[in-house]
């Protein structure tokens, strides 16, 4: 079941991807975009009925996605009870000292000087 959700969620977003991607700008102040007039679409459809056929496509889409993303986060979360963190803590272990063996001192070395020549 997640396995289908997930597939369908893929291709849902790559065509709200390629949706958005094929829309006119509107530019603003980048000169991009915007005016022009024209047929769009090679003169099949105006170029309102493009807006407003894009327009309702996104948001079906869009609507797909969230309503995906919801159903994906239910059917995860289904199938975990709910624990707490404090009972995933691991308990500390009480051991022993190490046993400390009995120090002997280090025998003292003579000091060594650079020689002077």
């Amino acid at each position: 079941m997640l396995t289908v959700l997930l597939v369908v969620h893929v291709l849902v977003t790559i065509a709200l991807i390629g949706i958005v991607l094929v829309q006119k700008s509107e530019g603003g102040a980048l000169g991009i975009g915007g005016g022009g007039g024209g047929g769009g679409m090679g003169g099949f459809m105006t170029g309102r009925e493009t807006a407003n056929l894009l327009t309702r496509t996104t948001a079906i889409l869009a609507t797909l996605f969230m309503t995906l993303s919801l159903a994906i986060a239910i059917v995860t979360g289904a199938n975990k009870e709910p624990t707490s963190i404090l009972d995933s803590a691991p308990t500390p272990v009480q051991s022993a000292p190490a046993p400390v063996a009995p120090e002997v001192p280090a025998e003292p070395v003579a000091p060594t000087a650079p020689v002077a020549e």
